[in-house]
């Protein structure tokens, strides 16, 4: 903690993502896991968490963009990297000289490839229901077969789609994941990597789809889910704070921009370094932080750089405040703020320090 100054930061618990790893992986019949790192691998720290699983023997990982690509490339030069986000055909010499593998996805990307010569390794990507990115029609997926298999400089190496609701809608899920199936079928082709499946569907189904080779873990690596029936996951993300002022209110004082708390008797209010700034947004007023096992609660607008809590005498300076990841949850901050806990994490800026605990 010798660089961490103002006292605030978020605690990286890596033995339990690990945990979680193994924890899914044996439900899976030998399947391969993608770690899906991209975001900064969930806000956690993608450079930690990519090493921590590199000297787990986990090679192979995938992230959204080509900069997020470019970024791991730099340090790991022999991981594979899948990017699963759209590459213009501008960058596809980027791309092959990094060893990528990239999903194409539509047809401007096909343009650039049928006259591309470097090596290049390909996944493609195959809209089955989510209307989002990837080849929908039986046409548009046979023309784009034969354009990317008729190119010698390229490697077909995978093909697979993204399940809309695998944490909810079982009617969708199933039509999509029978879609993919009549897919591989009319292609008729042997690819090496066959992956469907995002957190909840490797969890829930995966076990049960015999034709894929892989899985992309993603949420559930950093302990969350959208499936609240899932118990097994360990937290991998607690946001920690400490107390830099302490004030003593009377009866009527005001707290905070806009005056929007009142004390009504003495009160004691701790002031937090910590802001919306740093992610923890202006909605968080009127929610918990835990202090000692016991919570209390958020008063005052939260600032750019600090905030309020009302507590008692029994707390000091040198107490930790829990904001999330502990008695307060981070599925609960989501459920508050109407959102879902990938947010939560993801929101958390690079001012807040990371702690690795392994």
């Amino acid at each position: 903690m010798n660089n961490i100054y103002r006292k605030t930061y978020a605690e990286i618990n890596l033995k339990n993502l690990y945990d979680n790893y193994k924890n899914i992986k044996a439900l899976l019949n030998n399947k391969t896991i993608i770690p899906v790192v991209k975001a900064n691998a969930y806000g956690h720290g993608v450079m930690e968490v990519v090493q921590y699983l590199i000297d787990k023997d986990i090679n192979y990982f995938a992230v959204s963009l080509l900069e997020e690509a470019l970024e791991l490339r730099q340090e790991f030069k022999d991981i594979d990297i899948l990017i699963m986000g759209v590459i213009d055909k501008e960058q596809f010499e980027i791309v092959s000289r990094n060893k990528f593998t990239i999903t194409i996805s539509n047809f401007d990307q096909l343009e650039g490839i049928e006259n591309f010569k470097e090596p290049l390794i390909i996944h493609m990507k195959v809209d089955t229901g989510m209307n989002r990115l990837g080849f929908k029609s039986n046409d548009d997926i046979s023309k784009a077969f034969e354009i990317l298999n008729n190119n010698k400089a390229l490697n077909l190496q995978g093909i697979y789609t993204h399940f809309a609701t695998a944490d909810g809608n079982k009617e969708l899920y199933d039509i999509q994941l029978n879609r993919f199936s009549t897919i591989l079928e009319f292609l008729n082709y042997k690819f090496e990597m066959i992956h469907a499946s995002n957190s909840s569907s490797t969890i829930k189904y995966e076990s049960e789809i015999g034709y894929t080779t892989h899985t992309r873990l993603g949420i559930s690596l950093y302990g969350l889910t959208l499936d609240k029936e899932t118990k097994f996951l360990k937290n991998t993300f607690s946001l920690i704070s400490h107390i830099s002022e302490i004030k003593h209110l009377n009866p009527g004082d005001k707290v905070g921009y806009g005056a929007t708390y009142t004390a009504k008797k003495k009160e004691i209010i701790g002031i937090l370094p910590l802001g919306y700034a740093d992610g923890f947004i202006r909605l968080n007023q009127g929610g918990d932080v835990e202090i000692n096992n016991r919570r209390y609660p958020i008063i005052g607008r939260i600032c750019m750089d600090q905030m309020f809590i009302k507590i008692d005498e029994t707390i000091t300076k040198d107490d930790n405040i829990i904001m999330f990841g502990g008695l307060v949850s981070i599925d609960e901050v989501a459920d508050r703020l109407n959102t879902i806990n990938y947010e939560i994490i993801c929101q958390i800026k690079y001012r807040v320090p990371k702690i690795y605990t392994k």
